[in-house]
């Protein structure tokens, strides 16, 4: 017994190191004097000042957060009305449209991006800042729809039907009532959809054009040529702000919780 508790201590042991251990390697050379990355050439903070002059990479980094936002957002709004249909209502074809409304979930992203690209084509709109909020958006909607839709089955619609008793209209009741109770699957389908977007490198280079160039786009441009120092400083900002953000997350939900409980 005790020789299989070793076991598993070890098989986790290598499984974090595996996982981890690339990550905390990127963040210790990010502070690396030499420009060789697999040179130790002593501890600077030169690249990270080096990065916030590049202003390539610094214009990159705003284009994907603006369309981050605007993607997330117009994909959580989609999410709650596919969620909406499918928890609320029965219709003709409704297997087909939830074929339809999933599709992107196992679909390729390149066949996604080929397919979005044939389309704006064929409509004549010019690729660039707002085709790819577009191709963002129509892919991360299916992610948010399925988390919405999870909390919307399992939701008491005797909430509902107290409020529309009452005489509140249908619209105020979803806005007062239903809105406020899934607020945190709401919350969770835009926080995947802006991840989504911030990690896409595929749709973005199909449906890009001038002016358009996200930080994905950008540092894959620049690793072709090379690893930079700078992107290692990149890299360890971005791991900063998603650990900054998932444990701000998880002290909040902790909170709830407490208070839930005390109530």
């Amino acid at each position: 017994m005790k020789k299989f508790k070793l076991f598993n201590f070890f098989s986790l042991l290598f499984g974090l190191g595996f996982l981890y251990l690339p990550i905390a390697i990127l963040i210790v050379y990010s502070f690396n004097d030499s420009r060789l990355v697999t040179v130790w050439g002593g501890f600077s903070t030169r690249w990270y000042t080096a990065l916030f002059q590049n202003e390539q990479m610094l214009d990159a980094a705003w284009i994907t957060f603006q369309v981050g936002v605007l993607s997330a957002s117009i994909a959580t709004l989609m999410g709650i009305l596919i969620a909406v249909v499918l928890a609320r209502y029965r219709f003709r074809g409704k297997a087909l449209f939830f074929a339809f409304a999933f599709a992107p979930l196992v679909l390729p992203e390149v066949i996604m991006g080929l397919s979005l690209l044939l389309l704006f084509v064929a409509l004549d709109i010019q690729r660039g800042f707002f085709t790819v909020i577009l191709a963002h958006a129509s892919f991360s909607a299916a992610f948010a729809a399925v988390i919405i839709h999870a909390q919307l089955i399992n939701f008491d619609r005797n909430l509902e039907e107290a409020a529309l008793n009452l005489g509140c209209p249908p619209w105020k009741t979803f806005l007062q009532i239903t809105l406020p109770l899934i607020a945190p699957s709401v919350a969770a389908a835009w926080l995947l959809s802006f991840t989504l977007s911030l990690d896409d490198l595929v749709i973005a280079s199909f449906t890009t054009g001038p002016g358009a160039t996200t930080l994905p786009m950008r540092i894959y441009s620049q690793m072709r040529l090379g690893v930079s120092p700078e992107i290692n400083a990149l890299s360890t900002l971005l791991i900063a702000l998603v650990a900054c953000v998932a444990l701000t997350a998880a002290l909040l939900s902790k909170r709830r919780l407490i208070v839930r409980a005390k109530t």
